[in-house]
């Protein structure tokens, strides 16, 4: 796992495409793995700086616990559905797996950095036929895949 800014140095225009997604709406959906395994999610909100993706909990949150027990994650991009009739305009939608590390508490809040294992975005073709699928792992880097 890495942090955000090998994402960036490695393919600069592909992390562009991830973050303006992410950064499209200010809600994004967290899921975190409770006590018995079973997925929690939760609403998030998540921000880039300084070659960092971090994202807050509030104090006492279950969802901070989770992170804290068993720091992996799966951090969803807000979404919307294609307009019809202009569905090759739809911008897409962005996953982001990996680790939180914690930085600590602040004003009521922990603060957690990821550390990235892969990131995900899709979106659909210029036909609008085909779902295209990217993903990009540090071991890997970034392939592609199409859908129909």
């Amino acid at each position: 796992m890495v942090r955000w800014a090998v994402l960036e140095e490695a393919e600069p225009a592909f992390a562009q495409r991830v973050r303006r997604l992410f950064d499209a709406h200010r809600h994004k959906t967290i899921a975190t793995l409770r006590v018995d395994g079973s997925p929690r999610i939760s609403g998030i909100e998540a921000a880039f700086a300084e070659g960092e993706l971090t994202f807050g909990s509030m104090a006492g949150s279950r969802k901070g616990a989770d992170l804290r027990r068993d720091p992996r994650f799966a951090l969803h991009s807000a979404t919307v559905d294609p307009v019809e009739g202009a569905e090759a305009r739809w911008p897409g939608e962005a996953k982001v797996a990996g680790r939180a590390v914690s930085l600590g508490t602040a004003e009521e809040a922990e603060l957690f950095r990821a550390d990235v294992l892969e990131v995900v975005p899709t979106h659909l073709d210029e036909a609008a036929t085909l779902l295209v699928v990217e993903w990009w792992t540090p071991e890997h880097g970034l392939r592609r895949a199409e859908r129909s």
